[in-house]
């Protein structure tokens, strides 16, 4: 497993941006697929997109695919998802996994509470 943590969560107002980012200390992140999820209240957890190791390749659903953006920087060790126009419906808690080989995202950090609201 791997530990992961997530940070740049916060409140925003529906329209602005914001960017989370995902990092493990102390072990690199470069060989694994990572992913984004998010969980609204009293919602189950949603995948929202993944990036391959590389980062040559990303996946969004459909939902946030013109409005949201994955990517990484593996020589910092991060992984990263961009939010613009945010809704107030984005409110939720992201969080980042990894796909570390044992079938499926199972590593996963804490989550960071994201609120969109005027």
């Amino acid at each position: 497993q791997v530990h992961l943590v997530e940070s740049g969560g916060g409140l925003v107002q529906p329209g602005e941006s914001l960017q989370l980012s995902c990092t493990s200390p102390g072990r690199s992140l470069s060989g694994y697929l990572m992913g984004w999820f998010r969980q609204a209240p009293g919602k189950e957890r949603m995948y929202i997109g993944s990036i391959s190791s590389d980062g040559d390749t990303t996946h969004r659903i459909e939902a946030v695919r013109d409005r949201f953006t994955i990517s990484r920087d593996n020589a910092k060790n991060m992984v990263y998802l961009l939010m613009n126009n945010m809704k107030p419906e984005d409110t939720a808690i992201y969080s980042c996994a990894a796909d570390v080989g044992n079938g499926g995202f199972t590593s996963w950090g804490q989550g960071t509470q994201v609120t969109v609201s005027s």
